[in-house]
């Protein structure tokens, strides 16, 4: 009888302790749980409620160690390894996730919870096939489980599949329309593969969304589709928002440092054959050792080409931190006194933001890999020019502009270049005809961009427009898009994959590079004019619709930049009927290529450097960031 009572008791105390903690009151429902575990420490529920205030209250070590107890004494219940996994995921500890999920498994093998969680350790361990059979399991398990749909769908864009992805995406999406995760990933996949259906309903409602404080896209995937630059500042801030809802604790506190030399550190995980990489291999060289110590933090991935090794011999300290966590990289940065620390990433592939978050040095600047706002506060600087960062769009930008002379993109003056021109067979090009091309990836070519390069092929007989081929589905996607505009396959020709040297050098064969819009050529841009092609873009409002009119302005070759659509469609046919004309520019491409500023590695060095020397003083004298010129 007296046990009854104590069940009963117990029972009572237990519905009590979870109605204080469903009102919120959460220091009474722990006290309550807490004198349920002392009166019966066996009890299940009262502590795993506890580990789950404890999680919420910012403590998930101690949650972690009160549902630990709660498994040795009892290893069959699946709920608390499943909260273990997550909680453990959540911290980055993505072995104990996995043997935590195992354990739930072990309990009720086809949960799709547990399989979830599986699948989700072993993808952030890198094990992505084994994570993409553990998200299919969870799928023929609950046939509509969005958040399994959905993680296949990111596991698969990672493997570069975005078909898959594009269907799992939208799977996800019927299953649970209101579900956040998916919605810019889906666009993006979509444009990645020249998938055009619906997009732009879907860009109105993300950046719809955005505008209403909604976290629907990555500010990269953003930069696609977007033509503003306040939403795209907006997308930063709601990103960074639930990326990093608490404030890290500075590793930099505001210690002053005297150091002979200013000390400068590049942080990417693109120091290696990549476009960042093949810009900024020349500079890394060129810059002056004197006034400056110059230190590399390569995060991962790693590699060991050439661009690598070139670029880590340009270094007076070169860090490899691979396998490193945030914080251990931050505390090494402030432990080495670096002065000025320039993000390389900023929201790219790769990008390790929580760096900059903990305030690793006292000046930090973002810089060339990602074309737009970071939208924090921990960013002091972003490196620009007059057309990228024009006046008057000052406050699309949470950091203090510095302008740098003519563009703010520095390139390599050793870039090589095959010598050798492929014929037009060899590349597959029609032996006559003019040739319009664009190499930019196929994320960026957007419908109404397309539109227009449809009509210059009809009112060019005998023209063809080359594109790079990255995948088998974006050339079906728009030779089907060409169809539709009544135009035939064979007026669209692919380029495969080439090395760089050998890339450039087919471009000679072509007449006219073609610029997407809302996203222009970057890297490819200068590619183009160093091997001698020019190239026609049309000026948008943000960066990164901005940067080839920054290019070409620098090139000396400032009639190639249009304002608007139309005008970029009359002066590209103009060139294609005018041989005389377009010989004249290309004549005129070549030349400016050896004494244009936009190819002298030296000059931009030394830009560079002024405009870091100007942040430097500032903060020596305890001046808070301002916009600034740079004088050429």
């Amino acid at each position: 009888m007296g046990s009854g009572a104590s069940n009963i008791d117990v029972s009572k105390a237990f519905d009590e302790a979870v109605q204080l903690h469903q009102a919120g009151k959460l220091d009474d429902a722990a006290r309550a749980y807490g004198a349920i575990l002392t009166s019966h420490p066996g009890h299940v529920g009262a502590p795993y409620n506890l580990g789950l205030i404890e999680r919420g209250r910012g403590k998930p070590d101690l949650a972690l160690k009160i549902w630990a107890d709660v498994v040795t004494r009892s290893p069959r219940e699946a709920h608390v390894h499943l909260a273990i996994s997550r909680t453990c995921r959540s911290l980055g500890r993505h072995q104990q996730s996995l043997e935590a999920a195992d354990m739930a498994l072990k309990v009720r093998p086809d949960d799709p919870d547990a399989l979830l969680c599986q699948g989700n350790a072993l993808r952030s361990l890198g094990d992505v096939q084994k994570a993409l059979k553990s998200f299919d399991k969870a799928i023929a398990a609950r046939p509509d489980y969005a958040l399994a749909w959905a993680n296949r769908g990111h596991t698969l864009s990672s493997l570069r599949e975005h078909e898959g992805a594009v269907e799992a995406y939208r799977k996800a999406r019927k299953a649970d329309p209101s579900m956040k995760d998916v919605v810019g990933a889906l666009l993006a996949d979509q444009l990645r593969i020249c998938d055009w259906d619906g997009i732009e309903a879907g860009s109105l409602e993300i950046t719809e969304r955005i505008r209403q404080g909604e976290n629907v896209d990555l500010p990269f995937s953003f930069l696609g589709h977007s033509r503003s630059a306040m939403d795209q500042l907006a997308c930063a801030k709601v990103h960074l928002r639930d990326r990093f809802p608490s404030p890290f604790p500075p590793t930099w506190t505001g210690q002053g440092y005297d150091h002979e030399r200013i000390r400068v550190a590049y942080v990417s995980s693109d120091l290696r054959s990549h476009a960042v990489g093949h810009l900024m291999a020349g500079l890394f060289e060129q810059h002056d050792r004197t006034r400056f110590e110059w230190h590399a933090y390569s995060l991962p991935p790693t590699t060991t080409d050439p661009v690598r090794s070139r670029i880590s011999a340009a270094f007076d300290h070169f860090h490899d931190v691979s396998g490193w966590s945030d914080l251990k990289i931050a505390q090494h940065i402030r432990d080495a006194e670096i002065d000025i620390a320039v993000d390389l990433n900023g929201f790219t592939t790769h990008c390790h933001p929580e760096i900059f978050a903990r305030r690793c040095a006292p000046i930090q600047i973002n810089y060339l890999g990602f074309p737009a706002t970071m939208g924090s506060g921990f960013t002091d600087y972003i490196l620009g020019d007059a057309t990228v960062t024009p006046v008057g769009l000052e406050a699309a930008y949470s950091e203090k502009i510095i302008r740098l002379p003519f563009s703010y993109q520095v390139n390599d003056s050793k870039r090589p270049i095959a010598p050798e021109t492929p014929t037009r067979a060899e590349a597959g090009l029609p032996e006559t005809g003019f040739v319009f091309c664009c190499f930019n990836a196929s994320y960026k070519i957007e419908p109404s961009i397309f539109d227009i390069w449809m009509r210059l092929l009809k009112q060019v007989p005998g023209s063809v427009l080359w594109l790079y081929k990255p995948k088998e589905a974006v050339e079906g996607n728009l030779l089907a898009e060409a169809a539709r505009r009544g135009i035939s396959a064979d007026r669209l020709v692919f380029a495969s994959p080439l090395p760089l040297d050998k890339h450039l050098a087919r471009q000679r064969l072509a007449d006219l590079f073609l610029d997407t819009l809302p996203y222009n050529a970057h890297t490819t841009a200068s590619d183009a004019l160093w091997a001698g092609l020019p190239l026609l873009t049309c000026m948008g409002e943000t960066f990164a619709s901005r940067v080839a009119a920054s290019i070409l302005r620098a090139a000396g070759l400032p009639e190639l930049v249009t304002e608007t659509l139309e005008d970029y469609e009359a002066q590209a046919l103009r060139l294609a009927r005018d041989p005389l004309a377009l010989g004249e520019l290309r004549k005129k491409t070549e030349m400016q290529r050896d004494i244009c500023p936009l190819f002298d590695t030296a000059q931009s060095a030394r830009h560079l450097e002024q405009a870091y020397l100007t942040a430097w003083r500032r903060w020596r004298a305890g001046l808070k960031p301002i916009a600034f010129d740079v004088v050429p």
